[in-house]
């Protein structure tokens, strides 16, 4: 025990667990600052789904493999079941009419993203417009596929 009557190593203890908050807390304000979805620049286009495994807000929209934005919400349909993906695109960034996006993954077990492919069609999508072409790879059926020929189960019979 010291003088003060506090056991050796409090006030160090005490220090340290304030220094660590503070770090915490700087970083989240951080993230949120730098990696809010929702308010940083360009402009929101939609896309209707019928799956969207593997997908959340905060996950990446790629363009030639480049990041070019984020899903910034997603909305079940309660009458039709399609997803709605509200994706924010960077202003420098125009995406022809007739482009598709595809649910892609970076890897056999990395993060799923969505992928866009630029059609030709010289009109752009508009702030608030959508890409009609959307497809969902079944990445549950890829791994199942995987699985059964590692181990040579082939499910014929």
């Amino acid at each position: 025990m010291t003088a003060r009557g506090l056991p050796n190593g409090t006030m160090a203890e005490a220090l340290i667990g304030v220094a660590v908050t503070a770090v915490a807390l700087a970083l989240l304000g951080f993230f949120y600052v730098f990696g809010h979805s929702g308010g940083g620049a360009g402009y929101e286009v939609t896309a209707r789904m019928a799956k969207v495994d593997g997908l959340g807000i905060g996950t990446e929209v790629r363009l030639a493999g480049i990041k070019v934005g984020s899903v910034t919400s997603l909305e079940l349909d309660p009458a039709t079941y399609l997803v709605t993906a509200h994706l924010r695109i960077e202003n420098a960034i125009k995406i022809p009419t007739d482009s598709s996006l595809l649910i892609n993954s970076a890897g056999v077990l990395g993060a799923s993203y969505l992928s866009i492919t630029p059609g030709g069609d010289d009109k752009m999508i508009a702030s608030g417009g959508a890409i009609q072409n959307t497809q969902s790879a079944n990445t549950g059926d890829i791994m199942n596929m995987v699985g059964r020929f590692t181990t040579g189960n082939g499910g014929g019979q």
